[in-house]
């Protein structure tokens, strides 16, 4: 029996791409590049689209509960999101920020644009997840000591990078195939000082993907039912995670996902289960967490739970190749923006949306067309994937133009200092 519940949720929007594909000008500045490759104005309508479903009043009642209840929360943000809520809606980041200032609630730390750097660059991952650190105690005055990734990556070098940055834990899926016989309720850790907490899946996703399913055979759920669950699992305390837009987005306000998440603090209290903060949970079981072997190819919380979800057909596989080509041209050129724009272009949201080329259809297939831009669907299946390729393509090509043998004697000259400092205070490790 479970007497103790770690809650976790992370805030993300990825900075979608401009289909059809725009062409870059010759000669175009990096500013020029960005206006031509990202398509803010669509970025802009989602963002208050789901703001208005999910963001505030989801953040009102998780306000109401963390300080109403003994309820406590852990949640994490993409840097991709922050950037964009400083830009188009300052109150609700303040809205966060007073959610943040809250002694019930822990910061947990993301990847900071959601890519996938972890696969390509392993020094720069180690120093963008310490850069990531220091701008989220910026942004809200605490400094998280625990760390996501994106979708929850992990593997033993992943664990080895996180370890080397300083964290004292990371989250990951508590995926069968990963686990073993091991049960996902306790603490673990791989051969260094890092612990791990496991995501419970079954449980989760009973929230996050089957909440609204009227063919699932346990609808609807309700609070007390889902707390018997959490309480009979067994283990030292159970973890659960899922994606803020759950509360409104995925499953909209009429489904009664609010209510669900508003009596969840009563019903664990009844039955005896207690809500603690990942640290909390940390210090109690730190001494006592086993061993869990990690694959050399990653695990993440997507689909079946591992790469192949992103990376599992040609168009995924060549959309990567794109990606891992644009980043070590952008590293070749030195230029801090341009690397800064080739980790925005390695987003493994380009990858997710495209999951269902050529899959035949499935649950997989339909989250991935679900978060596959509605306004790109008007150009064909197929012509989607040749519009993206095609963005790839064209920030490539543009990105050549900045290599040191392309560029006069005088600015070859000139530009590597400036650039050295500036690479460094973006967590970026000059290499040429």
């Amino acid at each position: 029996m479970t007497t103790q519940a770690v809650v976790y949720t992370v805030v993300h929007q990825p900075r979608r791409l401009k289909l059809p594909a725009q062409p870059i000008p010759t000669g175009a500045s990096v500013e020029d590049m960005v206006r031509c490759i990202f398509d803010e104005r669509m970025n802009e309508a989602y963002f208050r689209q789901v703001a208005t479903k999910s963001y505030y009043p989801a953040t009102e009642r998780f306000l109401r509960m963390v300080r109403t209840t003994d309820f406590k929360l852990a949640i994490g943000f993409s840097i991709s999101f922050l950037r964009q809520a400083e830009q188009w809606d300052p109150t609700l980041l303040a809205l966060f920020k007073e959610l943040v200032a809250e002694p019930n609630v822990e910061l947990i730390g993301v990847e900071p644009y959601h890519n996938f750097l972890c696969l390509l660059d392993m020094p720069t991952f180690v120093n963008r997840m310490r850069w990531m650190r220091e701008e989220l105690a910026r942004i809200f005055g605490k400094e998280p000591t625990i760390t996501d990734t994106t979708e929850m990556c992990m593997s033993a070098s992943v664990y080895d990078a996180l370890d080397k940055a300083g964290f004292q834990g990371a989250v990951m899926d508590g995926r069968e195939w990963v686990m073993g016989w091991r049960e996902p309720t306790h603490l673990y850790h791989y051969d260094g000082n890092l612990r791990l907490f496991t995501r419970h899946l079954k449980l989760s996703d009973d929230v996050g993907y089957r909440f609204s399913n009227r063919s699932w055979p346990s609808y609807p759920l309700y609070a007390d039912t889902y707390a018997n669950w959490v309480r009979d699992t067994g283990g030292d305390f159970t973890f659960l995670a899922w994606d803020f837009e759950t509360f409104g987005e995925h499953h909209w306000a009429d489904t009664g996902i609010f209510d669900f998440l508003e009596a969840l603090p009563s019903e664990f209290q009844r039955r005896g289960v207690r809500f603690s903060l990942p640290s909390e949970a940390l210090a109690e079981h730190r001494d006592h967490a086993s061993q869990l072997p990690l694959p050399i190819f990653p695990t993440t919380w997507a689909g079946s739970g591992g790469m192949e979800f992103f990376l599992g057909n040609k168009a995924q596989q060549a959309i990567f190749q794109l990606m891992t080509h644009c980043y070590s041209v952008a590293q070749l050129t030195g230029k801090a923006d341009l690397v800064d724009l080739a980790l925005w272009l390695l987003q493994s949201d380009n990858l997710h949306l495209i999951q269902w080329f050529g899959t035949g259809g499935g649950s997989e297939a339909e989250v991935s067309a679900y978060f596959t831009p509605r306004e790109w669907w008007g150009l064909g299946p197929d012509n989607i994937i040749v519009e993206q390729q095609r963005v790839y393509q064209n920030a490539l090509r543009a990105m050549e133009n900045f290599l040191p043998s392309r560029r006069t004697k005088g600015e070859r000259k000139r530009t590597p200092k400036r650039d050295a400092r500036e690479l460094v205070t973006m967590g970026i490790e000059q290499r040429y």
